[in-house]
């Protein structure tokens, strides 16, 4: 059976959702609005992205609010070929878990993905889609309503907020690569 892409990202949105680990807000002591979560969001995936060497081009995708939460997303304009996606994912994972991110599942289909929670309970995800495309999520815990703001960080190549995202068109060197990266030594 293969899984679509929306049947993936509907699964990851329902992991992702929720008001942290125990999964009732009124346990938990909110110390933030919407607003706050949002840029705190923002900032987890500014660290992410300035942790990708060499860098990718990336936009902004649709940010949404729930009753009392917030979703901040980016996708990948660069293409991460099939022979450098673990490369990819595996700097990711270092870089998460050497900020004491805690591993929530892992997915190693056609459209590899893993997710992670923060130690302030925010969930973050980052997929591999069609053609190489890696899309980022992150899904603030439950926090006090507020208005939000977009996002302010400005994209590295053409901004797509408000339209459909193309697939990935930038070509790196190293991440576009027909072949696995050479060990060190």
């Amino acid at each position: 059976m293969r899984v679509s892409r929306g049947m993936v990202l509907m699964a990851g949105a329902l992991l992702l959702a929720g008001c942290g680990e125990s999964g009732d807000p009124a346990e938990q002591e909110v110390k933030m609005n919407m607003q706050e979560a949002a840029v705190r969001a923002d900032e987890i995936l500014d660290g992410t992205f300035a942790a990708i060497k060499p860098e990718v081009h990336w936009t902004h995708e649709r940010s949404t609010e729930g009753n009392c939460d917030v979703q901040r997303r980016r996708a990948v304009m660069t293409i991460i070929s099939e022979e450098r996606r673990g490369s990819f994912l595996g700097l990711i994972e270092r870089y998460w878990e050497g900020k004491g991110y805690k591993q929530l599942s892992v997915n190693n289909s056609d459209m590899p993905a893993m997710y992670y929670r923060t130690p302030d309970q925010f969930n973050v995800r980052v997929l591999i889609g069609g053609a190489g495309q890696a899309f980022f999520e992150v899904a603030t815990p439950c926090v006090n309503v507020s208005e939000v703001s977009p996002p302010k960080a400005e994209t590295v190549g053409p901004d797509y907020s408000g339209k459909m995202t193309p697939i990935p068109d930038v070509k790196s060197d190293f991440w576009s690569a027909k072949s696995a990266p050479s060990s060190r030594t």
